[in-house]
Order: C-alpha cells, then sequence, then structure tokens
C-alpha cells in the first residue's frame, strides 16, 4: 500500500514533468496540500517529507489543526481555500497565512479590519467563477476588474492573484480552456493596474485531476489532496 510520502512523490513528479512540458522551471510552481477532512498526524508526516503549504476548507476544522500544530507554526504557511462568510473572518484573519475564496468585496474589507496589526499583510487571491456555473462561488470576470481594484487598495492585505475550481473537464484541451481564461484575466489585471512587484503573481488553479492542464496555461500554485492522503472521509462542514 502507498504511504504519504510515495504519493506525495509521484504528485511532484507530476508537477515535474508538466513544468518540462511546458517549458516552465520546476520551481515556479508550488505544491499546496489540501489537509481538509485528514487528520493532524497526517499532516506532520506530509511535513516530514518536506511540505510546509497547508490549504483548509473549513474553518473550525482548519483553527484546530492551526493549534495542534502550533509547535511547527513557524514553518507552515496556512491557506484558507473554501468559501468563507462574513461571520468567520475575524478567526481566518487572525490565524491564516494567506485566503484563496475572496469572492466579494465585503470580504475583503473585513479580512482588512480584523487582519492584526503585528502579522504581515493577509495575502488574498480573488476567486472566480470562471465556467459560470451557478452552484459556484466566485466573482464574474466582468465585476472582477473593479472589485480587484478596491482590495488593492485596503491595508493589511496583500493581493496576490486569481483563484479558480474550473467545471472539470474531459481531455487535456478541455481542461485547458477554462485555465487559460483564468491567466488571461490576470494578464489583463496587471496591466489595468500596473501591479508592482509581489502583486498579481498567482494563478491558485489546477487540483488532483488537472494539474497538468493547470500548468500549461501557467499555474503557479497547485492545489492537490486526494492524490496524496487518498479517498476522503466524510466530515461535516463548519
Amino acid at each position: 500500500m502507498a504511504t504519504i510520502k510515495d504519493n506525495l512523490q509521484q504528485v511532484q513528479n507530476r508537477i515535474a514533468l508538466a513544468c518540462k512540458a511546458a517549458q516552465r522551471e520546476p520551481g515556479s510552481v508550488r505544491l499546496l496540500v489540501v489537509s481538509k477532512t485528514f487528520p493532524g498526524s497526517d499532516l506532520r508526516e506530509t511535513h516530514a517529507a518536506g511540505v510546509r503549504c497547508f490549504g483548509e476548507n473549513y474553518v473550525q476544522e482548519g483553527l484546530a489543526k492551526i493549534a495542534e500544530l502550533q509547535d511547527l507554526r513557524h514553518e507552515l504557511e496556512w491557506h484558507m481555500i473554501g468559501p468563507l462568510q462574513g461571520n468567520k473572518t475575524r478567526p481566518v484573519a487572525e490565524a491564516f497565512d494567506w485566503v484563496h475564496s475572496v469572492d466579494r468585496l465585503k470580504i475583503a474589507q473585513r479580512l482588512s479590519e480584523q487582519r492584526p496589526a503585528h502579522l504581515a499583510p493577509l495575502n488574498v487571491c480573488l476567486q472566480v467563477n470562471i465556467s459560470g456555473e451557478v452552484s459556484k462561488s466566485g466573482l464574474s470576470p466582468e465585476e472582477l476588474p473593479e472589485v480587484a481594484r478596491q482590495v488593492a487598495n485596503l491595508p493589511r492585505l496583500r493581493l496576490r492573484g486569481l483563484m479558480a475550481i474550473p467545471e472539470p473537464g474531459g481531455d487535456l484541451e478541455a481542461q485547458r480552456q477554462p485555465h487559460r481564461a483564468l491567466a488571461a484575466l490576470l494578464t489583463s489585471l496587471r496591466a489595468q493596474l500596473q501591479a508592482p512587484g509581489q502583486m498579481l503573481d498567482t494563478l491558485s488553479m489546477g487540483m488532483s485531476a488537472d494539474l497538468e492542464a493547470a500548468i500549461a496555461e501557467g499555474a503557479t500554485m497547485v492545489r492537490v489532496g486526494s492524490a496524496i492522503f487518498g479517498q476522503r472521509p466524510r466530515i461535516a462542514a463548519n
């Protein structure tokens, strides 16, 4: 039976091969390990294998793991990647390093107001509903520029880029299309905002099933869970 370390190595090999195919440096793509529903012991094992970035979908579960792994806090980077309700922004602003799922201005404003002054600015990505799915969170491409302009001016936040969870595609070309569209939106935003330095350097896209397509279209961060940990146990959202 494959171990977490074995699975992690396979995913890292996939990333390296995808980067080679796209003529990109392997170091240009970061692996964000999606650890929702898996216990802290699995995260410790993954950390021992070299992982530093973990993504959580549920606020309470993420906070519990941050507390459980507090002895590793200086080595770990915690990312909130799930939908974020307005009444749960404070603990996220206080405990996480990144939020990928900012889908409206009000959430960004609350995160900015609630980010403690002694911490580095909170890195945020704007979530885009790139496939136009009614059931999915995210800004429309049309409303993105104005929201991005306002978020970029908020104190205590650092706007880093865009995130999307595209509708599952069939073959590689079908998978590439929504990722290509998100990359084009980021390029357009850079021009409109004249973004300097670290600003707008992140495309958070690609998961276990489509990371090759995402990397081919410029992903800088891929979010992978099941290919590393296996099938997820069921857990109630919180």
